[in-house]
């Protein structure tokens, strides 16, 4: 029913978490952004800024052509409208729900990214990059930590996609752990997510999609992932 165009990267986590907890039938068609696959003009005709994930649900709701979408946070609330579930239907649930999501989309999400590329990818340490960001995520952590000292899950009492956008975010790269002592309500939630058997199913893509996770970038995809094309 939908091809899932993914590389096993957070915001790619982030859909394969939400198909696996809804059970609908997918099938990863693989984007290896070190290969320069988000490039191609086929990929570029579903996703125009050149960012893995994108879907093609070929049974949309509406029975019509197959419907495209691109960007994690779409298509996340894509899945929840088209499935009912992971997004309330009362008004103020949903309106807790997506203020976590675009939360993610606009926060966690870049900062965390940023934080990653100058600690672990740029070619020359540059302190204040590296400093600012490191705060940024802390102070985002933070943010995280107080909410839910007062609620099961970012968006209120149940799972949801909210909780699907940031968790890949919290710990994705493994040269800077989160600071889980100073954060416990955020450890709580994470390791409660980390236990769903539909986390464990979509992790387990890493390692048959990309079997080279975690080795040193090549020169080639150094220059794929963070040069001007």
């Amino acid at each position: 029913m939908i091809d899932l165009y993914y590389w096993p990267t957070p915001n790619g986590h982030k859909v394969t978490l939400m198909l696996e907890e809804t059970g609908l039938p997918y099938q990863v068609k693989p984007v290896n952004i070190g290969a320069g696959d988000q490039f191609k003009p086929d990929f570029l005709a579903i996703s125009p800024n050149n960012k893995m994930p994108a879907l093609v649900d070929h049974q949309p709701t509406d029975g019509g052509a197959p419907q495209s979408v691109f960007e994690s946070g779409a298509i996340l609330l894509y899945l929840a409208e088209k499935t009912g579930t992971f997004l309330p239907a009362d008004s103020r649930g949903r309106v807790a729900v997506l203020e976590w999501l675009f939360w993610q989309m606009a926060g966690l999400g870049p900062m965390s990214g940023q934080m990653g590329h100058f600690n672990v990818y740029a070619p020359e340490r540059i302190p204040y990059a590296i400093e600012r960001y490191d705060n940024e995520v802390r102070r985002l952590h933070g943010v995280m930590d107080k909410r839910l000292a007062a609620s099961t899950y970012l968006g209120g009492d149940s799972y949801s996609i909210a909780d699907m956008a940031s968790y890949p975010w919290i710990g994705a790269y493994d040269k800077l752990p989160v600071d889980f002592a100073a954060f416990p309500h955020l450890k709580r939630w994470h390791d409660a997510i980390a236990a769903r058997p539909a986390t464990q199913r979509a992790y387990a893509l890493r390692a048959q999609v990309n079997p080279d996770a975690g080795k040193p970038l090549s020169e080639d995809e150094r220059r794929h992932l963070f040069g001007q094309r």
